[in-house]
């Protein structure tokens, strides 16, 4: 792969290093105040439109920050085909799939031994001749991108030097992880090369752009295509839209792809990924895959049985603090995970733990990506035994070595009604590969309650109360 011939400015680099540090995750409008602490500047403050997909991108970016290997996911894979009759075919093996030598290197270089569950069903359809529409549901650490990526080079030819496969992704950031694959797979092509269709790339009016491959952000790609004319979208043989629900959350980004995917020739092979599948990612995908096979995660049922719950009876955050001490010292052999709701009260009890000589780590949304980053490989990796963290900050990371998670705040969506989904997330990451884990909940009010209450309706499950100067039970299971 030829790096020396990549269209990245490097006034595009610096731009790039400056959104890359501006990338949070926001759930609440925050400063600090005098003292250094911070404080919310506004309760009701909505989440505007930028600011939700800046959640979902950043959320994306950290996952693949943090990935150092494929997720082993148990999740049942569905596929629908477009031609129902037509024999289905899956590999177990990437020699079955044919592909060129200095491509099987370029695998195997990466560390990929067999395919991934995903793979195993998409890439004989993504490399079947003739090409074929897909649609896919995958979630970060499948092996996705790599997939979508041997698609688009195996269907280049090195020696016509104009874009053949063109791949947007939301954001700069996201645009540059994909880049790394591309790289990366296809290092022992040298002949091949990539460009960055991202504002700040600034070419030469009328230029015609030689690399095989462009990934870049909607509405610049949409710019080369149409008014300055740098690619030829009637050469376009493959198009990727990876993280379409991350797309979506932008409506000019819907938009920009839309017009976009129109310009392309009829045989142009289309492929989309999403993390989700909610009415509105069907709808985007419909309208930029035609005749598309699919292919979707039948949901995991998660369950609870491998999971003991217990509620400790607080009358306000003191004594939940206080509380909160004295089970530290049953869990701390354990890997504990401690959700609270605000970004306010996490950076609160985080600095309290640390004043009673507490090693934990705080997970906040006012932190840089990188920076989240290395926070959880460091719980990971065991530095620390105890994370401190919320909801949107958590989404999605897995670390398997979480035995126990305390709720110093129950999870409640933005009505106050208790947040069934999140609880079942939250704990549901203690008693993993059937192993027992332990949730802890602490109660403070009736409303608190309440929601407990109609917790353990929803699950059937009965939570038991728990004696905190009585804690060999929970010794038992943390350790």
């Amino acid at each position: 792969m030829a790096t020396d011939s990549w269209a990245l400015a490097v006034d595009e680099q610096e731009a790039a290093a400056e959104s890359l540090s501006n990338l949070h995750l926001k759930e609440e409008k925050m400063k600090p105040n005098s003292n250094g602490a911070v404080v919310k500047t506004d309760d009701n403050a909505e989440k505007t439109e930028d600011e939700e997909k800046e959640d979902r991108a950043a959320q994306s970016l950290l996952n693949k920050l943090i990935r150092s290997n494929l997720v082993d996911t148990t999740n049942q894979v569905e596929v629908l085909q477009r031609d129902p009759t037509s024999p289905l075919y899956s590999v177990k093996s990437f020699e079955e799939l044919r592909l060129k030598p200095q491509l099987l290197q370029g695998v195997y270089a990466m560390g990929f031994n067999r395919p991934s569950k995903i793979q195993e069903n998409a890439l004989p359809m993504m490399l079947a001749e003739p090409p074929q529409n897909l649609i896919a549901q995958s979630q970060s650490g499948t092996g996705k991108t790599a997939a979508f990526v041997l698609a688009m080079l195996s269907r280049v030819e090195p020696v016509n030097k104009y874009p053949q496969c063109l791949c947007l992704s939301p954001t700069y950031e996201l645009a540059l992880q994909t880049g790394k694959v591309i790289e990366q797979m296809g290092k022992f092509h040298p002949e091949l090369s990539l460009a960055y269709a991202v504002r700040g790339n600034k070419l030469e009016r009328g230029q015609k752009i030689s690399e095989q491959i462009v990934i870049g952000t909607p509405g610049t790609v949409l710019d080369w295509c149409s008014k300055l004319k740098f690619i030829d979208p009637k050469k376009i043989k493959v198009f990727v839209l990876d993280e379409a629900d991350v797309m979506i959350a932008t409506q000019g980004h819907q938009d920009q792809s839309i017009r976009i995917q129109r310009m392309l020739p009829r045989d142009c092979q289309m492929l989309l990924f999403s993390a989700t599948f909610e009415d509105s990612v069907w709808k985007f995908a419909q309208k930029v895959v035609p005749d598309p096979n699919i292919i979707k995660l039948k949901r995991e049922e998660e369950t609870l049985d491998t999971i003991k719950q217990y509620y400790v009876l607080c009358n306000n955050r003191d004594e939940k603090f206080q509380a909160l001490c004295n089970i530290y010292g049953a869990i701390t052999i354990a890997q504990a995970m401690i959700f609270c709701h605000t970004r306010k009260t996490a950076g609160w009890l985080a600095g309290e733990l640390s004043k009673e000589g507490h090693q934990v780590a705080l997970l906040s949304g006012e932190m840089m990506v990188e920076q989240r980053a290395a926070v959880i490989e460091r719980f990971r990796e065991g530095k620390e035994k105890v994370l401190v963290t919320t909801n949107v900050c958590a989404r999605g990371i897995d670390v398997e070595q979480v035995s126990v998670v305390i709720n110093f705040d129950l999870p409640v969506d933005k009505d106050g009604n208790p947040d069934n989904e999140t609880y079942l997330h939250r704990i549901g990451r203690t008693g993993r590969f059937g192993k027992r884990g332990l949730a802890v909940n602490m109660v403070d009010s009736k409303h608190s309650m309440n929601i407990l209450n109609r917790i353990q309706e929803h699950f059937n499950k009965k939570i038991e109360k728990l004696d905190t100067d009585d804690l060999d039970e929970i010794e038992k299971i943390a350790n």
